[in-house]
């Protein structure tokens, strides 16, 4: 399996959207980072129901901090997504091995991590100006589908038959 993109999510707290990025990882071929605090147990069968059988096809892994993770891969770019972003996430070009970071379900990146970011790094998704944000994993899917598509479908039965990915 390829980890051609990195998922982070910062201080998860709805068991079930980590599930459903859990299964959204293994489908993609993406690697998936926790940054602690967790608001619910790994093992919670909340999880384990919302990823089904996908928790053995994906690598996880968990840190401290997100300046633990930043020293565990700085080759790596960071790209934030945020309502604050601006940068529309579909008119960034994704690079093989990115990070792409998502903040936690009920108050998104914390202010000083979004400070730490440049305005090239921080992408949004484009929604009704009334609106505060998407469900966690529907944004992650969002996203991450983008991104692999851009890199070709790396590692997908669809980029090894099709001659649009030769």
């Amino acid at each position: 399996m390829t980890h051609d993109l990195h998922v982070v999510l910062y201080t998860p707290r709805i068991a079930y959207n980590t599930g459903n990025i859990v299964r959204l990882c293994a489908n993609i071929g993406a690697e998936l980072h926790i940054i602690r605090p967790i608001g619910f147990d790994l093992e919670d069968r909340r999880v384990r129901r919302a990823g089904l059988d996908y928790r053995d096809l994906v690598t996880i892994q968990e840190h401290e901090s997100f300046s633990n993770y930043v020293k565990f891969s700085p080759e790596r770019r960071v790209l934030g997504c945020s309502t604050k972003g601006t940068q529309i996430y579909s008119e960034i070009q994704y690079r093989s091995n990115d990070t792409i970071l998502f903040g936690a379900e009920d108050t998104g990146l914390p202010e000083d991590l979004e400070r730490s970011l440049t305005q090239k790094q921080l992408i949004q998704i484009p929604m009704q100006p009334s609106n505060r944000s998407l469900n966690l994993s529907n944004a992650a899917a969002i996203v991450l589908y983008e991104a692999w598509r851009q890199l070709g479908y790396v590692g997908s039965t669809a980029a090894q038959e099709s001659p649009y990915f030769s």
